[in-house]
């Protein structure tokens, strides 16, 4: 089952919003409360008038405190003045003008009528909200690919991005336009954007992007056949009475707008958006331009409140506003979002520290915010300048102690049982974030070794088989009681963990029980070392490629194991570089083999454990098969996030660094090159005795790869390719480990080797990595490496279909 199919069909919802039939996950547990809550709270909501079970009251002593907040925060210059505005329903209960609107050429007291530029506050109040319309009128669907709408933006393998993924910045696209370059105007900023790379897949993770509203306010303009402002002034701010919100405000009302840093003058700084894309794009962008006041934020605020309503004018559907605000980024990700409004992110500082999960908003650059709560009624407008003079105002925790006091004033919560469902939501998600890690050895020492129990057991390992009290697994079995352990057998590398060469079988040193080496004479288990045996426990520590050889030998013994109908259990561990990124080409069939046991890009994104249910089923290996889960684990997550000792998987992976450069380095250490290996940095450096480390590190660092840097370096191995010899090289940099892409920097490792050296460099050793002889062709021919990597995108989804009915996490 694919991604769409278990979460956005609402005909197999339980949960009649995110529909998502059972919780696969803790946060998704998280998010049906959510979606609960909003649909109680904001469906019900058809009008802003208040009902009897609906107190609009609000603690004026507590209120009062904001004014203090912000003149001791003007005081500091954090911010010449603001306009803040607190709501409860109906009805405001705090709106104050501080401080000063300008302070240069001369002071210029603050009024509450004061327009600003809501920089980011542009996204939600203007450009998701025109969206939601158009999704409203069956003109917009969001599952529906961008490039339906703009068809030239489906190059650079962009085809797969839909509406969603704008709207809840998991499109993979980066931040920004370059400003660098001096282009100018509206259809150049949008023929800039069609022609960007993504930096990664759709869903893969959240990259906050101006370039994803900009997109959005395009399809509005394409569907409509009206510009951004001109829909949102017809059908949304006219409507409403938001008189005082508009983009490009005329000159006219310069008068009562709140400059921002200094733009050659600051009669010019009135009115002119201060992004400096808006400004290029002619004022208005799906992502920055607008201008408004309190007031009209306050109408707003309350027609959502209202379910889509603001007095007898209904603009949204409740259901509509209960989509917006419902969690829509995928399972995985930590930064919880929804359609164009931020619910729970590294951006929601701004909520403050008591307004409950549920809750939504959104910042703008210019210090501007909105924070809404649909459970209590409460909404926060804060509005600030906070750039004039000099750009170096600074409101980021202001804007949340206001937010914080606002809610104190909150003195007659709706009911018990929204603080009951709001203290489970709570429970359950500071367990996530919280909560240690335990391995598969660590759940069956805490159960006692109750599964275990009776059995004489055979134990794959090797030295990573380590609980989190660093005693190993072959020491807990052995010392378990009513377990006896048979035999020992060991993987590539031993049962230490120590040799880069075939491995004889021995004897354990503590027990004496025998190590039978699975990487040597025989990559299977025969008949003879599996007698007597109940149950073989499989504890090894993968590193998440596909060409690492532990999970063949775990599948040959899956395999074997069925043949006598032994039992065999699998004691989880952690993808170390997540669970959930996946890239590259499936293996050649010449690949297939103990280095390629199934057919799978190279790096998978799963656990051991899922890896033997995903054998099991689809190999059809007959075996009674038992996977001990992990505990505390979360697909988002990479090994440091786990709390448990580093064990180098490989005599060659020494460290995390290397483990996340493996599946693109290890790729091409086939072909000829030292990929480090008998240095202390292997894997964190590639080169060869014909090569220019300069010039090979200058070159590479032209091409702008997304998380990384190069720089020359020279070192000679003492084994491997080249031993003994003086390499001249690059050494690899990670700079971003969410944005690197490994296997496609091989792939463009390679392609840069074999176009400065192609005399010396052997690129047909990479096949490997290329996946295919047409792709091998491609880089022959000189073809661009991003788009070789394109084409892997087949193989990608394929493997992400396949996976996902085995996914434990």
């Amino acid at each position: 089952m694919n991604y769409r199919s278990q979460y956005f069909q609402p005909a197999r919802a339980q949960c009649p919003l995110n529909g998502s039939r059972r919780p696969k996950c803790l946060l998704i547990s998280i998010r049906v409360i959510v979606c609960s809550l909003v649909l109680a709270f904001t469906a019900s909501l058809h009008s802003i008038e208040p009902s009897a079970a609906q107190s609009d009251y609000l603690d004026a002593a507590r209120l009062s405190r904001i004014g203090d907040l912000v003149q001791d925060a003007i005081r500091e210059r954090k911010l010449p003045g603001a306009v803040v505005l607190v709501g409860r329903h109906q009805r405001i209960h705090y709106r104050m003008a501080l401080g000063n609107r300008a302070v240069i050429p001369s002071t210029e007291p603050m009024t509450v009528d004061t327009l600003f530029d809501l920089a980011s506050l542009t996204k939600v109040v203007a450009t998701t909200s025109s969206v939601m319309l158009l999704v409203e009128q069956g003109r917009i669907r969001l599952i529906d690919p961008v490039a339906d709408y703009i068809p030239k933006f489906k190059r650079h393998g962009k085809s797969k991005i839909t509406v969603r993924h704008l709207l809840t910045h998991m499109s993979g696209l980066g931040p920004g336009l370059d400003l660098t370059d001096p282009w100018e105007g509206y259809e150049t900023a949008i023929a800039l954007i069609v022609d960007k790379v993504p930096v990664a897949q759709p869903d893969e993770r959240f990259i906050y992007s101006d370039i994803n509203p900009i997109l959005l306010g395009e399809i509005v303009s394409r569907i409509s056949g009206m510009s951004l402002d001109q829909f949102a002034r017809v059908y949304l701010f006219e409507p409403l009475g938001m008189r005082d919100t508009m983009f490009n405000p005329p000159a006219a009302l310069r008068s009562r707008i709140a400059p921002n840093e200094r733009i050659k003058s600051i009669a010019r700084a009135r009115g002119l958006v201060n992004d400096p894309t808006a400004r290029r794009m002619g004022g208005v962008a799906g992502h920055a331009g607008l201008f408004s006041t309190a007031d009209d934020l306050a109408i707003f605020c309350r027609m959502l409140l209202g379910g889509g309503a603001y007095g007898k004018t209904r603009v949204f559907s409740p259901l509509t506003v209960a989509k917006m605000i419902s969690p829509w980024t995928p399972p995985h990700e930590r930064n919880v979002r929804g359609l164009g409004w931020d619910l729970d992110s590294i951006y929601s500082g701004n909520r403050g520290e008591l307004l409950p999960p549920g809750s939504f908003g959104h910042t703008g650059f210019t210090g501007t915010s909105l924070w809404i709560d649909p459970i209590s009624g409460l909404y926060v407008v804060f509005l600030t300048n906070r750039l004039h003079p000099d750009g170096k105002g600074d409101v980021t925790a202001l804007r949340a102690k206001v937010a914080t006091v606002a809610a104190s004033a909150l003195t007659d919560l709706p009911s018990s049982s929204w603080l009951a469902v709001n203290n489970r939501y709570a429970k359950l998600w500071w367990a996530k974030r919280r909560a240690p890690v335990l391995t598969g050895i660590d759940v069956l020492q805490a159960e006692s070794f109750e599964r275990l129990r009776g059995m004489r057991v055979g134990l794959l390992t090797n030295h990573t088989g380590r609980a989190r009290s660093s005693e190993t697994t072959i020491d807990l079995i052995d010392k378990a009681k009513d377990v006896e352990l048979v035999a020992l057998f060991s993987p590539e590398h031993g049962i230490r963990g120590s040799l880069d060469e075939a491995v004889p079988s021995s004897r354990e040193d503590n027990s004496g029980v025998a190590i039978y080496s699975l990487y040597g004479e025989r990559k299977r288990p025969t008949a003879e070392m599996l007698d007597g045996i109940d149950t073989i426990v499989v504890d090894l520590q993968d590193v998440g490629t596909h060409f690492f050889t532990y999970m063949t030998t775990m599948a040959y013994m899956m395999e074997e194991a069925a043949k006598r109908k032994i039992t065999v259990m699998v004691l989880d561990r952690p993808n170390p570089i997540n669970g959930y990124q996946i890239e590259g080409p499936m293996p050649a069939p010449s690949h297939m083999g103990f280095r390629g046991y199934f057919p799978m890009p190279i790096r998978h994104g799963m656990t051991m454990g899922e890896l033997a249910l995903l054998f099991k089923g689809e190999n059809h290996i007959d075996v009674d098969l038992d996977v001990v889960k992990l505990k505390g684990w979360q697909r988002d997550n990479w090994f440091d996030d786990t709390g448990l000792p580093w064990v180098n998987p490989s005599p060659n992976i020494r460290n995390l660094i290397q483990a996340i450069l493996y599946p693109g380095i290890e790729a091409i250490e086939g072909t000829n090159i030292s990929v480090g290996r008998g240095t202390d940095t292997p894997f964190e450096q590639i080169g060869a005795p014909w090569l220019d480390g300069v010039q090979l590190a200058a070159e590479l660092n032209a091409r702008a790869l997304p998380g990384v840097r190069f720089y020359p370096v020279s070192f000679t191995p003492a084994s491997s390719n080249y031993a003994g010899e003086l390499c001249q090289g690059v050494f690899l940099l990670v700079t971003d480990r969410l944005a690197l892409r490994p296997v496609w920097l091989g792939l463009e490792i390679a392609a840069m080797l074999h176009r400065l050296y192609p005399k010396q460099y052997r690129l047909e050793k990479a096949e490997r990595l290329l996946g295919s002889r047409e792709a091998l062709a491609g880089i022959r021919a000189g073809e661009d490496p991003a788009r070789v990597a394109e084409t892997w995108a087949t193989d990608e989804a394929w493997w992400r279909q396949i996976r996902e009915r085995y996914l434990l996490y």
